[in-house]
Order: structure tokens, then C-alpha cells, then sequence
């Protein structure tokens, strides 16, 4: 498409893989728990990207506001957008257009859609900037782009507990060894000024686990992402955790989990982009 940057030596890694304690995680979220930024600006109508959809809820929710013919969903490979198309199958939302490509260098027109929303997308980027110059790229004047995505460094837990520690460590080790920004919710305005978008409003949320339930959904998808799937398999691979470190880690988190005191907060920065 034109104008649009060649990104092909810098494919995306996803650190996080596609098994089931992620997609179970990301299967609780929803436009009003993880886009509450952008919800009142949404009209039916829009022509809406929704970049990196993931497990497809979020792409649902945004769908049924603007609707579904009008929205389009980007995913990275096809296994993945197999996933949002399945999701959004189930809701009766198969009018969502699901495409394969690159948030680095979008397989869309300029001037093409007049909201793009990225959620837990650039953090996972090697080029997050050039993603955000692409999204201005395909907005039309006076569209918006809404962005969120998580600061691990800004997670904050209570009772302290060494496992969970050594969990973030090993996690933000690998991210950044996959050419990730695991802290790039506090980074978000500043890659949007240096992509060129002058127009931008920041803000910040979190998501809280302090109930028995939402601790224990938070503590299995932990636990189940360092024994199994691709962060499992990279620090095996790379000799920073072995199996028994890894379950041993992995128990820990499960009985922080049960203590009624449990408290685990999880920070993201967003911006509010106009066009």
C-alpha cells in the first residue's frame, strides 16, 4: 500500500504464545474492562481497525457498537487470526473482516478507517513507533487512535513473595530478548509525539486481582505460561529457568493465590491519538 514502511527484517515476536492459560486470560477481556478510553468516542458507522485481536473479544464489543461490517481485525500470523474468526463466529459477528499482517507495515489504504485500536500490541513490537506512524497513516483526518498496553515494571503485589519477583524478572528478560518493550505503557505518549501525532491525550488504568477468583484466574494463567507454551519454551532453551525452578515458581504463585489478603495490580498507560 502507499507510503506504508518495509518492516520485513523486523517480524514481531510473541513472547506469550497462544496456549490455553493465555487465551483464557485474554478471553475475560472486554472493550469496557480493557477500551473504557475509547468507548465514548465510538459511533455506528466508523470504519474501525482493531490491530493485534488476539482471542476476539474486545474486536466483539467494538464490533457491535460501530458494526461488524464495518470493522476490520489484524492479527500477525493466520493461526492467530483463525482465533479471533472463531470467536467472532460464535458471537454471530462473521461480517468482522480478519486479515494476516503486520501492525509495522498495515495492509491498508491511506485515509481507509477513522479508528484504529491497539490493545497489548506495541509492547510486543521491535518497531513500535513505525505501528503508531502506520495507524496515523490509514486514519483519516480528524479519526482517533486509542492505544493501551501494559507496564510490568509498574505491577505492584501484595503478600511480597520472591517467586513472583522472579517470575517478572524472567518475563521481562525474555520479552526484551524477543525485541519487546515490556514497559511501554509509560512510553505511549512519548512514541506517539515521535511518530508524528501532536494531538494526544494520556492516561493510565489497571486492572485489579483481589477477590479468591480473580487471583486464582491471575495465579493459573502465570502459572500455566511458565510450565507450558513458547515463554515456557524460551527459557528452557535459553538456560535461565529450568523445569523444576519453572514449576517450583509456578506452585508458589498458585498459593499466593489462596491467601485472602491477596492483592496484585496490574498498570497500563493509553493514549487517546487525534488525527
Amino acid at each position: 500500500m502507499p507510503g506504508h514502511a518495509d518492516t520485513s527484517d523486523r517480524a514481531p515476536a510473541y513472547t506469550h504464545g497462544y496456549g490455553a492459560a493465555v487465551l483464557d486470560s485474554h478471553r475475560a477481556r472486554t472493550a469496557q474492562n480493557s477500551a473504557a478510553h475509547l468507548l465514548p468516542l465510538l459511533r455506528p458507522g466508523q470504519q474501525l481497525l482493531d490491530v493485534g485481536s488476539g482471542a476476539g473479544t474486545i474486536t466483539a464489543d467494538l464490533a457491535r457498537i460501530v458494526g461488524p461490517q464495518n470493522v476490520t481485525a489484524l492479527e500477525v500470523s493466520e493461526q492467530s487470526a483463525e482465533i479471533t474468526r472463531a470467536e467472532l463466529v460464535r458471537q454471530g459477528l462473521g461480517a468482522v473482516r480478519v486479515l494476516v499482517g503486520d501492525a509495522q507495515a498495515l495492509p491498508l489504504a491511506d485515509d481507509s478507517v477513522d479508528v484504529v485500536h491497539a490493545h497489548q500490541v506495541l509492547q510486543h513490537l521491535p518497531q513500535p513507533v513505525a505501528a503508531i506512524a502506520e495507524a496515523r497513516r490509514v486514519t483519516r483526518p480528524g479519526g482517533v487512535i486509542a492505544l493501551r498496553d501494559s507496564d510490568y515494571e509498574g505491577f505492584r503485589w501484595y503478600p511480597e513473595v520472591p517467586a513472583i519477583d522472579r517470575w517478572l524478572a524472567l518475563y521481562l528478560r525474555a520479552a526484551r530478548a524477543n525485541g519487546g518493550t515490556p514497559d511501554a505503557g509509560r512510553r505511549l505518549l512519548a512514541w506517539a509525539h515521535e511518530a508524528g501525532v501532536e494531538d494526544v491525550a494520556s492516561g493510565s488504568s489497571t486492572w485489579l486481582y483481589a477477590t479468591p477468583e480473580t487471583r486464582a484466574a491471575w495465579a493459573e494463567t502465570l502459572a500455566g505460561r511458565l510450565t507450558a507454551g513458547p515463554f515456557a519454551q524460551q527459557l528452557e532453551r535459553e538456560q535461565w529457568a529450568d523445569a523444576a525452578e519453572r514449576e517450583a515458581i509456578a506452585a508458589e504463585v498458585l498459593a499466593w493465590a489462596e491467601d485472602p489478603d491477596g492483592w496484585f495490580s496490574l498498570l497500563h498507560g493509553e493514549v487517546l491519538a487525534r488525527v
